[in-house]
C-alpha cells in the first residue's frame, strides 16, 4: 500500500526567505514548484497521486491578492478531507524594518507596491495574510536569521531519517582530459609511481587488484592516504553544519585509469563508514575507447 503523500505549502511575507526555503526542500529530496496558483493545486495533486512516483512535494504559494487567500483557504479545506495527503503549511515572516532593508538591498519592488512605497506593499500583504498565519503548521521568523540559519531550522523541522542527507561524490579523473568542472576539492596524485610503465598493468585499471596493490604498496601512497582521509574527515562536519547538501572530491592522475581510480576507491569506501558516498570513475576507460576507435 502506498504511503501518504507529503505536501508542504510554503507561504508568508514576500522577502521573508521563500527562495532559501524552496532550495532547502530540494536538498531534502522534495519535488518543488515555485509560485503555483492555489486553484491549480488540487488538480496537480490528483495527477501526482495517479503517477505514484512522487511522495514529497513542496509548493511556494505567494498570496498576492484577497482572491488568492480565499483560494488557498478553500484548497486547504479540501486537502484536509482527503486520506492520502499529509499537509503542512510553513509560514515565513520578518519584521517590517527587515523586509524594507532586504528590498532596498536587492533593489526589488514589492509585488503589492509596484507604483508605491515598499511599506505600503508590506501593509497590504500583512492584511491579506493575517487570517492564514494562525493556521500555519510552523511559523518561522527570519528577521535575525542568516540564509544558512534558516536552512538549518527548516532541516530541523522537516527532515526525517529517510530524507537525503549530506552526500560525498568521489570522482577519479585524468588531467589530460581536463578538470571536473563541478569539483569542490581536487587532489593531484601524479607524484605516485605510475603503473602505466609496467607492461602487465598498463591495460588494467585501478579497479583491478594487481593495479590496486601496486599503487598501495608504496610508503608515500600510505602516507598520502592517511593524511588526505584525515583532512576530509576533519572538514566535512563543517560543510554539513553550513548546510551544504553534497561535496564533490576529485582525485586525478595523468590518464585517470590507474592511480586516481585506486585511491578514489579506497578513500570513498573509508568515507562510506560515516557518510553517503557515490563513486564515479570519469576517465577509467578513455584509453580503451581511444584504442578501439583507432
Amino acid at each position: 500500500m502506498q504511503d501518504n503523500l507529503k505536501l508542504v505549502i510554503i507561504t508568508g511575507m514576500s522577502g521573508a526567505g521563500k527562495t532559501v526555503a524552496i532550495q532547502s526542500f530540494e536538498d531534502m529530496g522534495f519535488f518543488c514548484i515555485d509560485n503555483m496558483p492555489p486553484s491549480l493545486i488540487p488538480k496537480f495533486w490528483e495527477l501526482i497521486k495517479e503517477s505514484g512516483k512522487i511522495t514529497k512535494i513542496a509548493l511556494v504559494v505567494d498570496l498576492r491578492s484577497r482572491s488568492f487567500f480565499e483560494e488557498i483557504q478553500s484548497m486547504l479545506v479540501s486537502i484536509e478531507n482527503t486520506n492520502f495527503i499529509d499537509t503542512q503549511v510553513l509560514f515565513l515572516d520578518a519584521s517590517d524594518e527587515e523586509l524594507v532593508s532586504r528590498y532596498k538591498e536587492t533593489r526589488r519592488t514589492h509585488p503589492l507596491a509596484m507604483d508605491g512605497l515598499i511599506t505600503e506593499g508590506i501593509r497590504k500583504e500583512r492584511a491579506i495574510l493575517e487570517d492564514l498565519k494562525p493556521k500555519a503548521t510552523i511559523v518561522i521568523d527570519t528577521t535575525k536569521l542568516t540564509p544558512r540559519q534558516l536552512r538549518e531550522k527548516i532541516n530541523q523541522e522537516f527532515k526525517s531519517s529517510a530524507d537525503h542527507g549530506f552526500r560525498v561524490e568521489m570522482v577519479s579523473f585524468g588531467f589530460k582530459y581536463g578538470l571536473p568542472i563541478d569539483a569542490d576539492i581536487v587532489m593531484d596524485v601524479r607524484f605516485l609511481p605510475n603503473p602505466h610503465y609496467i607492461d602487465d598493468l598498463r591495460p588494467l585499471t585501478g579497479m583491478d587488484q594487481p593495479v590496486y596493490e601496486y599503487v598501495m604498496s608504496f610508503p608515500e601512497t600510505e602516507e598520502f592516504y592517511e593524511k588526505f582521509l584525515d583532512l576530509l574527515l576533519t572538514i566535512m562536519p563543517g560543510y554539513v553544519k553550513e548546510g551544504k547538501s553534497s561535496l564533490t572530491v576529485a582525485i586525478g592522475c595523468t590518464g585517470g585509469q590507474h592511480r586516481s581510480v585506486a585511491l578514489t576507491e579506497r578513500v570513498g569506501h573509508a568515507l562510506a563508514k560515516e557518510y553517503k558516498v557515490n563513486i564515479t570513475h570519469r576517465d577509467k576507460d578513455k584509453r580503451k575507447e581511444t584504442v578501439n576507435r583507432s
